[in-house]
């Protein structure tokens, strides 16, 4: 029988040296509560030591006040294996994990987050592990970095490569939890656990199963206890069978940001002019671009950063609906959201768990992405994982390897050069001040993105900028469209780290792309 407990009685079963899984999206879904009380235990008893903890998605926020930060404190933790991990500007102190990441204190590991659910779900079912081709010739590969995010974690392999029915393949061994921490909404008296406040489900139920399974114990923090006996059985994701203890924290948020929003967890429908659109400026130009590769019909996934904006295009446009999205999280259709509610959106259609939709994913069943980041180069590589001089800036691949693996269609959108003073009148653009920074490199310094196996894979890849637009070809980048205003030789070819192939065909962007007032944006059908 499932019995309440304080957060301090959960923090109090963590045994030394245990392997503990966390289910969490940044600030969506995390049990801090509990993670707190297991970090306020170490300082006051000095136990538990020695974890290893398992986050597919990151646990926290940039502000290091929440989530895993808790636990970053020498002693406690031992070993991080994480999709991605809190992320922040520069200008803000660096979170403690990601000072523990960067001075080797501990082995850290970055695992495409579809590949770690998967690990957790093989652990489940007492299968040896993951056999796949996510990851190959990208930083996830032991011939580059082998999931390695530091010095610490270089010689203490997590992956290696497979001969397998005559083909390469990349194996990851299952790794089974001691103690699975989830979160949902609200608990029955027999520890049966809904989620109906919640915006995603992401892998509660995967990392439940997988600690039963193997001899562990599950913590479930809740927002509250059921009124009157049992849930209804089809609101119930996680059943008490599984569940060991319930943790009730009452001041549970919804997100980090967010006290509670019912378009979130679909309790209402948010009118459409409630959103707020981009304001006018480079980026707004960018992805508009970006739109414009679209079609009617499509399923599209977006990831952070600029390209998140292009769902606040089509609405402004009129022509929200014509495409439906599809987030790592879970959410399917409605209006994916930003900042720290990014993951989750208002009016979804449906939301699925983030282990199912990472197999909808991987296999490559949707139309198309939009991505974007930070360096590219003459291979057409791209990086989002890692920058040196920027660590904490980078939150790692998070679902970026698993989703381009084997995506139809893929945008990537970001700025030319890094600090560039830019400015936009009678639809065209001005270079005032070129960027210090080049992001078209000679070496991305982590590849996240294959280009060459995008192009074996006959993948179809566009990087938009708002200079130009390039496409992934057979001889790397090929500057396909140059923005008004632009001059080709010195904005765009001096500015790259390697020659640049332009195409004969070369064509200007759109200069109604360029212009405050929406563009008539129509997306034309998908084809059959």
């Amino acid at each position: 029988m499932t019995r309440e407990i304080t957060a301090d009685d959960a923090a109090a079963l963590i045994p030394n040296g245990a392997v503990v899984a966390v289910s969490s999206s940044s600030g969506l879904g995390c049990p801090d509560r509990v993670l707190r009380a297991i970090g306020e235990r170490f300082e006051s008893a000095g136990r538990p030591r020695g974890l290893t903890t398992l986050h597919p998605i990151a646990a926290g926020d940039m502000y290091g006040i929440k989530g895993i930060d808790h636990l970053a404190r020498p002693g406690l933790l031992a070993r991080v294996i994480a999709g991605s991990l809190p992320s922040g500007p520069s200008s803000l102190p660096m979170p403690a994990i990601w000072r523990m990441v960067t001075e080797n204190a501990i082995p850290a590991y970055n695992v495409p987050s579809g590949i770690l659910y998967d690990m957790i779900r093989d652990a489940a079912a007492k299968r040896p592990g993951v056999l796949t081709k996510v990851g190959l010739d990208t930083f996830v590969d032991p011939a580059l970095q082998g999931c390695a995010m530091n010095e610490a974690a270089a010689d203490k392999p997590i992956v290696r490569r497979a001969e397998f029915d005559g083909d390469t393949w990349l194996y990851f061994p299952a790794i089974a939890p001691d103690v699975a921490i989830i979160r949902g909404t609200t608990a029955d008296g027999r520890g049966n656990i809904s989620w109906e406040h919640e915006g995603a489900y992401l892998g509660a139920l995967d990392q439940a199963l997988a600690a039963r399974n193997n001899g562990g114990i599950v913590i479930a923090q809740v927002k509250r206890r059921a009124d009157g006996g049992r849930l209804k059985p089809m609101t119930v994701h996680v059943p008490g069978v599984l569940v060991d203890h319930v943790v009730v924290e009452p001041e549970q948020w919804q997100t980090t940001q967010t006290v509670f929003d019912p378009a979130i967890s679909g309790e209402s429908v948010r009118p459409e002019e409630s959103f707020e659109v981009p304001d006018f400026g480079p980026e707004k130009v960018i992805a508009r671009r970006a739109a414009l590769e679209l079609r009617h019909g499509m399923a599209v996934n977006i990831g952070f950063g600029i390209a998140a904006n292009v769902p606040r295009i089509l609405l402004e446009e009129g022509a929200h609906g014509s495409v439906t999205w599809v987030l790592e999280q879970g959410a399917v259709g409605g209006v994916p959201l930003l900042g720290f509610a990014f993951g989750c959106a208002a009016n979804a259609e449906a939301i699925i768990p983030s282990p199912h939709q990472f197999t909808y994913l991987q296999g490559g069943g949707f139309d198309a992405s939009l991505l974007s980041f930070l360096q590219i180069d003459r291979e057409g590589n791209v990086n989002v994982s890692r920058l040196a001089a920027r660590p904490q800036v980078t939150a790692g691949a998070g679902g970026f390897v698993d989703i381009t693996a084997n995506a139809p269609r893929i945008v990537f959108a970001g700025y030319f050069t890094a600090g560039a003073t830019l400015s936009i009148e009678d639809e065209a653009l001005t270079i005032e001040r070129e960027g210090k920074v080049r992001k078209l490199v000679e070496r991305v310094e982590h590849v996240t993105f294959s280009g060459r196996r995008a192009r074996d894979q006959g993948q179809d890849i566009l990087y938009v900028t708002e200079r130009c637009v390039l496409r992934l070809g057979a001889r790397g980048p090929e500057v396909i469209e140059v923005a008004p205003g632009v001059d080709l030789e010195r904005d765009v070819l001096a500015q790259a780290a390697f020659p640049l192939a332009v195409a004969r065909d070369l064509k200007q962007m759109p200069p109604g792309l360029f212009r405050p007032e929406p563009v008539g944006l129509a997306l034309r059908e998908r084809a059959a």
